[in-house]
């Protein structure tokens, strides 16, 4: 539970993210008095979800890395009207004056909410709730340009530092292929920059899903079919700025790319 003495530094903080976030303006400083927890942050992004107001369509997870009290991952918010699907041509926005940075990414579409009251899940439960996989990047931009280097309150307390998902080809017989062993690969501008497989991920992408289902049910949200869990940077995150072309390929034949632009 956030602590009450921190609730009205809370909607400060998200209310001069989301105003930043709006008029793509940068920010210098963070905002406020950094949220000394988890639960202090998850406060703030509360707090900038409903000032947003925007449909969200899905979730990214991320990597605390050493894990904070017991906790490896992180979550924030990817809105509807951010997630387009690949093809020719898909440019995806940044904050020019912020952070920025493209991640490769397996993709996971629910097909169902959670069932209500439930607090724990086993992998198996996690994979039943999918109907669909596919390859992706997110787009990791916040206006503070600090965002990643003030530890996981910082990255959580600005929508995760999500701003954009590229949805890329299904792989179809997901539940059969050893997506953890895929080698994976983004390259920027021609260069490779990063190249890994999902057995670095802690427990792999659907590990990713069951966190987000109990993260969830934790902060009293509910899941709805339909809406995508970006699992996590496979290769790294990998700084982007405008003008950039990023290509991303995952074991035999998938690839999905798009080229950077600034708000």
């Amino acid at each position: 539970m956030a602590s009450v003495h921190f609730a009205d530094e809370a909607r400060r903080i998200a209310e001069t993210f989301v105003e930043a976030r709006r008029e793509s303006r940068g920010l210098r400083e963070y905002p406020g008095n950094v949220p000394a927890g988890l639960d202090d942050a998850y406060a703030v992004q509360d707090h900038a979800i409903a000032l947003n107001g925007r449909e969200i369509g899905g979730w990214k997870v991320g990597r605390i890395n050493p894990p904070r009290n017991g906790v490896d991952r992180l979550a924030g918010p990817i809105f509807a009207e951010s997630i387009v699907l690949a093809g020719e041509g898909v440019d995806m926005s940044i904050f020019g004056d912020g952070f920025a940075a493209a991640e490769a990414e397996f993709l996971f579409r629910l097909r169902a909410a959670p069932p209500a009251g439930r607090t724990s899940f086993t992998e198996a439960e996690a994979i039943d709730l999918i109907d669909a996989v596919h390859v992706g990047i997110e787009i990791a931009s916040s206006p503070f340009a600090g965002i990643n280097d003030h530890g996981p309150t910082v990255t959580i307390s600005d929508f995760g530092n999500n701003n954009g998902l590229v949805i890329g080809p299904e792989i179809r017989d997901w539940r059969s292929a050893d997506i953890k062993a895929w080698p994976v690969e983004l390259d920027i501008n021609g260069e490779r920059i990063g190249a890994a497989t999902a057995e670095t991920m802690l427990d792999g992408p659907v590990g990713a899903v069951r966190f987000l289902l109990e993260l969830m049910a934790a902060r009293g949200i509910a899941l709805q079919a339909g809406q995508w869990v970006s699992s996590g940077a496979v290769t790294g995150v990998h700084p982007v700025k405008r003008g950039d072309l990023v290509e991303c390929r995952f074991g035999d034949g998938f690839e999905v790319r798009c080229t950077i632009t600034a708000s």
